[in-house]
């Protein structure tokens, strides 16, 4: 089960979070593409951007799942 955050006494579901922080890696993991020329090599820039996000919030929602609720 994926642990819910309380943010001064509001509860925040867990996956919001993940989501969150998996849509900032993404920006900045494609911010280093975009400096590295590395769009020349991909055909469809969008496709790409959404496998990345999608494949950063997998894993940080199966870390989730693994680590438990917290206390």
């Amino acid at each position: 089960m994926i642990p819910d955050l309380c943010i001064s006494s509001v509860f925040v579901p867990g996956l919001l979070g993940g989501a969150c922080i998996a849509l900032v890696t993404t920006v900045v993991l494609l911010r280093l593409l975009t400096a590295l020329g590395a769009w020349r090599l991909l055909s469809i820039r969008p496709l790409v951007e959404l496998a990345v996000f999608v494949v950063l919030f997998s894993l940080l929602a199966q870390g989730l799942s693994i680590i438990g609720p917290l206390p």
